[in-house]
């Protein structure tokens, strides 16, 4: 590799890994801001956490569809364009949502910002995978996806510090001042081989033209889900959740997410690590599922004894189900090159967006089996259904990217 190739690599990581950082900002920063900023829009009390829902899935409905809308887009058009075309999205998005006077108008911004966050991740990491050595590349993305969770330790700080107004503008600005840094980042080369090829580009209809095909993809989607019912649920709604396992003072959701944040990135670069030491993204997933298990259990366990024991709990869980990195890591290696941004689009936004129904499910369970016993089973679920799919992947660890899906 030359040296203008090494620079290429390190600005490429750099930008992705900026990129994914504002993305994780912005989307945890409606979680934090929920109650400040829907009580200052006048919702009553008792509707907090049903407005707060609504406005999620509406987010969370964003991300589908512009994970489908980016990969496709990538897959035709090349990484880059997306990396320019998504932050500008969600970075005008994210200044507008500081300037709502009604829930509508909350609900129709973070549905539109959502689409602008769903194309950032997977570009990102596309590129990455593309550009660096096939038994390097796992170092590169757990780099991308570690760094960018941190994010919402700044999404947390500033959710608490500042009005939540001022908020949304600092995530616009953030977003905004990195489009300049993207000029000087080159396209794939394997997608530029591609490029002029009679071949189906970012067909998602592709995905599923067979059984096997199908079922792969399905996995990579499925695993992914336990790690986002720690976020989305009991991270999310930390405050009702603590005040119905008996905490006298219920967590402040800004602190509960950074906590949370820092023990994910931890757990991102650990694991990211381990699955090349390991020389295995299988061995990985299911030595952190497990973790994952544990992580749900001591947040239950431990976290009713007081505040601040409350706090760590949210900090384990974020660690032990820090599988983040070899997730998104997987999903870019599972498929050829004309769908693979596609699939390192959609999967991850498919996993965010897999909050709706356990939201729903969530909120469905909680008259019969209470807050606490709702959430153990959803996530029970979840589990469960990861394990299995497992089963499904294959060990992509040092596999040649070079090629594309017939």
């Amino acid at each position: 590799m030359t040296a203008s190739d090494r620079r290429n690599v390190t600005l490429a990581i750099l930008v992705a890994a900026l990129g994914y950082f504002v993305d994780v900002y912005d989307l945890l920063l409606f979680s934090i801001l929920r109650v400040k900023s829907l009580t200052d829009l006048g919702v009553p009390q008792a509707d907090i956490l049903s407005t707060g829902v609504h406005l999620i899935n509406m987010q969370m409905t964003g991300l589908l569809i512009g994970g489908i809308f980016w990969g496709v887009l990538a897959d035709n058009l090349g990484r880059r364009a997306v990396l320019f075309g998504s932050i500008l999205l969600y970075s005008i998005g994210n200044i507008a949502n500081g300037m709502v006077q009604t829930v509508d108008q909350y609900a129709w911004l973070r549905f539109l910002t959502g689409i602008g966050l769903a194309g950032e991740l997977g570009a990102g990491i596309t590129l990455v995978a593309e550009i660096m050595s096939r038994e390097g590349r796992g170092y590169g993305t757990t780099i991308v996806a570690s760094l960018g969770l941190l994010g919402a330790v700044m999404a947390g700080l500033v959710g608490d510090l500042f009005p939540w107004r001022v908020a949304f503008f600092i995530g616009g600005g953030l977003g905004l001042s990195l489009l300049a840094l993207r000029v000087g980042v080159r396209e794939s080369s394997m997608f530029q081989a591609i490029k002029h090829q009679k071949v189906s580009k970012g067909n998602f209809f592709l995905l599923f033209s067979s059984g096997k095909r199908a079922i792969r993809y399905l996995s990579v989607v499925l695993i992914g889900i336990p790690t986002w019912f720690t976020m989305g649920i009991l991270i999310t709604f930390s405050p009702e959740i603590g005040k119905a396992i008996g905490l006298a003072t219920p967590p402040s959701p800004g602190r509960a997410v950074m906590f949370a944040y820092i023990g994910a990135a931890v757990g991102d670069v650990i694991s990211g690590v381990l699955s090349q030491l390991m020389k295995s993204r299988k061995k990985a997933l299911a030595l952190f599922l497990t973790l994952c298990a544990a992580g749900i259990a001591n947040y239950f366990i431990m976290g009713p004894t007081s505040l601040p024991m409350f706090y760590l709990s949210c900090f384990l869980l974020g660690m032990l189900g820090g599988y983040w990195a070899v997730f998104v890591t997987v999903a870019s290696e599972q498929f050829g090159t004309n769908l693979r941004a596609t699939v390192a689009s959609t999967a991850p936004n498919f996993v965010r967006g897999a909050v709706v129904p356990l939201t729903l499910a969530f909120q469905g369970l909680k008259s019969s089996l209470g807050v606490p016993g709702s959430a153990v089973a959803v996530g029970s679920a979840a589990l469960a259904i990861a394990y299995l799919s497992l089963a499904g992947l294959d060990e992509t660890y040092g596999k040649d990217l070079d090629y594309v899906e017939t």
